[in-house]
């Protein structure tokens, strides 16, 4: 797991487009990476367009976003088409990016205990650290505070 002030991971995967994304050739630009458990369920939808919406605002910061779950390329791809998302999501199946940032816990539903990822996101700075993390996030007014953690150029 990456601590803040230490190199972000150096993982790959595809994205909803069928392209190969890696972390660290986004080296130069802030970069937002957020884990969200599943696509087009209704936190993980109003996150994505949080993110979507203030997705100009990341841009004049020299941000990209990246959106990660472990759904696979073809679901990204409807999600990402359906919700207009400007940025890619990576589809994260074998957990390879998940483990790295260690966000799969148990969580509970309906009583009934399951491993599942645990809303996250992590701010790496444009030399490949990790400036800042949340964990258990709050969907409401989070893609806003990501941005304001960003230094205004």
């Amino acid at each position: 797991m990456p601590e803040v002030g230490k190199k972000a991971p150096k993982l790959k995967g595809l994205t909803g487009d069928g392209n190969e994304l890696k972390l660290d050739s986004l080296k130069g630009q802030w970069v937002v990476v957020y884990f969200y458990p599943k696509d087009s369920t209704p936190g993980c939808t109003t996150e994505a367009k949080d993110f979507r919406d203030l997705y100009p605002k990341f841009q004049k910061r020299h941000a990209q976003i990246i959106g990660v779950s472990r759904d696979s390329v073809k679901s990204h791809a409807n999600f990402a088409t359906k919700q207009e998302l400007p940025f890619p999501l990576v589809s994260d199946p074998d957990e390879s990016w998940c483990q790295a940032f260690d966000v799969i816990h148990e969580k509970v539903l309906y009583g009934k205990r399951h491993m599942g990822v645990v809303r996250s996101t992590f701010l790496i700075d444009p030399e490949g650290r990790l400036a800042q993390e949340w964990r258990n996030v709050k969907v409401t007014g989070h893609a806003q505070a990501v941005l304001d953690a960003i230094p205004a150029k």
